[in-house]
């Protein structure tokens, strides 16, 4: 083939592309918006930074139900085998972590079967401190949200939300778990039922709480779990540092593992601001 018909032959391909690219897509990805349209994965378009939501996880990290729940061995180390390697144990609930919907139900989603496009959502941070400084039990009412709603706008689409009561400075203290004076019973915030049946008619994804559960401590029947899982959505449990991002317009990313019938597992959650 002789030189400008290879040139002309170039040109006649691409020109076909661009057709291609801005008809034939541009329908079809008309057709799909107008089908089912997505809803927006980030907050903004151009963060500055990142923060981190995860707190440090170690052996004696509190849990919910008071015993140790990882365990590190060592098998391997530098000085004898010039490598590292430890095998862990530990159960799915424990640090900053998932509940996926199969936590508290039948046959729902493990954590493995999250849609990624659900990982990655705009973060609402509904600020309770002032109240749960004055009552442990305080919990995220329909008038907190109506209160975030009124400073901020509507929630966003496809929005993660999550509960700031300042008990993530408590992680390394007894305070964290909080029991009670009959020895059993705990006190911290979580997310009131009213307020999750409100969310339930929203496109949340997640909710999540910088305390052990998202019901709050002496609830007796895990009302929240039993609603909000089945229907679905997840929830992120020991969220750190939410009073580093701001109440609205960061990005939260949640590194869920990707463990083949998981009802949970420990996760990497940080916020694009």
């Amino acid at each position: 083939m002789c030189h400008q018909c290879v040139i002309e032959n170039v040109k006649s391909n691409m020109l076909s592309r661009r057709s291609f690219f801005t008809g034939g897509i541009a329908a079809g990805a008309a057709a799909v918006a107008v089908a089912a349209t997505p809803a927006p994965l980030f907050a903004q378009a151009a963060p500055s930074r990142a923060a981190d939501l995860t707190h440090e996880l170690f052996e004696t990290f509190p849990t919910y139900f008071g015993a140790q729940q990882l365990f590190i061995e060592q098998k391997f180390n530098y000085k004898e085998h010039t490598f590292n390697l430890n095998e862990w144990r530990l159960s799915e609930h424990t640090g900053t972590h998932i509940d996926a919907p199969l936590h508290f139900t039948a046959d729902g989603r493990s954590v493995a079967e999250l849609p990624v496009e659900d990982l990655v959502a705009p973060l609402v941070v509904i600020d309770i401190r002032a109240k749960a400084a004055e009552n442990a039990d305080a919990q995220v009412t329909p008038d907190d949200i109506k209160a975030w709603t009124a400073a901020n706008g509507d929630l966003p689409e496809g929005a993660i939300v999550a509960m700031l009561s300042g008990w993530g400075d408590h992680v390394a203290t007894d305070k964290f778990r909080n029991v009670g004076a009959d020895g059993k019973t705990m006190h911290f915030p979580g997310f009131h039922i009213e307020a999750v049946k409100q969310l339930l008619e929203t496109s949340t994804k997640a909710i999540a709480v910088d305390t052990l559960s998202l019901d709050f401590g002496q609830s007796p029947d895990f009302v929240v779990h039993n609603t909000w899982l089945p229907a679905g959505r997840y929830g992120i449990e020991g969220v750190a540092n939410l009073d580093k991002v701001p109440a609205k317009g960061a990005t939260i990313v949640v590194g869920a593992p990707k463990v083949r019938g998981g009802s949970g597992g420990p996760a990497r959650v940080f916020a694009l601001v």
